[in-house]
């Protein structure tokens, strides 16, 4: 039988569960489990590595069908803003009518494609980590929707607030002649990717939650969502939970880039090839310790629920 081990979420001494501390121990539980990573691994690469190739092979048709100056691109330097600014400017605007064509009918593909086959993956996870669990792939197909909607609508947010920040600090100054303000322009990039991130790690609790008591409860959609947002304390538990997710994103992010970057003292003997070949193993490890984490807080989720639900819904589970 598969169950979750319900004994081991950390308790101060007034008997109040520590999120944190219990989700360091969820996640010595799920290592010790490889076959819930395993599984994440193998639904997520089903769908990305076909997902990439697709998206690689409308690519090369694009860029064989566009005069884009290659020999400016590689001559960039951040010495000079202004030049690479008028280069990356030229680019884009190449670059983005075939790509706006294209994404018309690409993006919706994709997006169903992942909502449909991450419904039945996650599904098949939360199953193997705890076979309590209802199986309602309908109800997480359109809990899935309507998280991607919401994480769509960030990203829309995001690049909204980068056109903002372009305006005034590069193509603005340019219109009148002045030096662009690169520095400036990548510094609010950069806080307000981590703002939005930190904002989208808080809010977000109740769309990763609700398709986990559609599954406990065997709930509909509308009551999954209902019922998330009727959680009392179990709500800071998902919060905290959440903000650790974030911070261990950004650690993972870090900790990609930092390792991409170790070969580059050695440019000068390191081939292509070994940069290659380097670049490949550490994106790999990134996304496998991605979907550890991921599997990670759905369990910590499932324990936290069942540590705070009352005898009689924990008597409809069993």
């Amino acid at each position: 039988m598969n169950r979750l081990r319900e004994d081991d979420l950390v308790a101060s001494g007034d008997g109040t569960v520590r999120g944190t501390q219990s989700f360091v121990h969820t996640l010595s539980e799920c290592w010790s489990r490889p076959s819930l990573t395993l599984l994440e691994v193998l639904w997520r690469w089903i769908y990305g590595i076909p997902a990439l190739l697709l998206v690689w092979h409308v690519a090369k048709g694009i860029l064989s069908t566009v005069s884009l100056n290659t020999a400016a691109l590689k001559t960039m330097t951040v010495t000079d803003p202004l030049q690479a600014s008028e280069t990356l400017a030229e680019a884009m605007a190449v670059l983005l009518p075939p790509v706006s064509r294209v994404a018309i009918w690409l993006v919706p593909l994709l997006l169903v494609t992942w909502v449909i086959w991450s419904s039945i993956g996650r599904t098949i996870v939360l199953r193997r980590a705890d076979n309590r669990l209802h199986a309602r792939v309908g109800t997480m197909i359109l809990l899935q929707a309507i998280r991607v909607i919401a994480l769509a609508g960030s990203f829309l947010l995001w690049f909204l607030c980068l056109q903002w920040y372009a305006q005034r600090t590069v193509t603005g100054p340019m219109t009148r002649g002045a030096e662009p303000n690169l520095v400036g322009y990548f510094a609010l990039s950069i806080l307000t990717t981590l703002g939005l991130f930190t904002l989208w790690a808080i809010v977000s609790w109740f769309l990763s939650i609700a398709p986990l008591l559609a599954m406990l409860c065997n709930l509909g959609a509308g009551s999954s969502l209902t019922a998330s947002f009727r959680l009392g304390p179990l709500k800071s538990k998902l919060v905290e939970v959440n903000l650790v997710m974030g911070i261990v994103k950004i650690a993972l992010l870090v900790l990609a880039m930092v390792f991409s970057a170790t070969p580059l003292p050695f440019e000068s003997i390191a081939t292509q090839d070994f940069l290659n070949v380097w670049w490949t193993i550490v994106a790999l490890l990134y996304f496998i310790a991605s979907d550890f984490f991921h599997v990670a807080r759905a369990v910590a989720y499932l324990k936290f629920w069942r540590a705070y639900e009352s005898p009689a819904e924990a008597a409809t589970e069993i």
